[in-house]
């Protein structure tokens, strides 16, 4: 059984931009929760890394009209991705260290949503 608090949903439709000491992307989700993502980087960065991610979330309470968050958190898990003897890319588990009650409450109905 699963020890997470809150549910997540495999996503990979959700744009994020990623902003970490001087290193800045445009990616997308590979899951998401109201307590992080799992994402795919084209770079490396340090576990524990605090990074700030703009997401682009639809609200289900606005017919699914995107909302942007911007979010504080921390890299938890990360690992390279090996095809062919090459690192294609990282995919990196980020937790979210400071969201606001009303954001979170945005990605919770998000992923309700997703769920029915």
């Amino acid at each position: 059984p699963e020890r997470r608090k809150h549910p997540r949903v495999d996503d990979n439709t959700l744009s994020l931009k990623l902003e970490a000491g001087g290193f800045d992307t445009i990616t997308h989700t590979l899951n998401i929760s109201a307590s992080g993502i799992y994402c795919k980087l084209d770079h490396e960065i340090p576990l524990m890394s605090r990074v700030k991610l703009f997401l682009m979330v639809p609200d289900p309470a606005k017919e699914g009209k995107p909302r942007n968050l911007e979010v504080e958190g921390v890299v938890v898990r990360e690992h390279p991705v090996i095809i062919d003897g090459k690192v294609r890319h990282y995919d990196a588990a980020i937790f979210f260290d400071s969201l606001s009650g009303s954001d979170r409450d945005i990605i919770a109905s998000y992923i309700a949503h997703k769920h029915t």
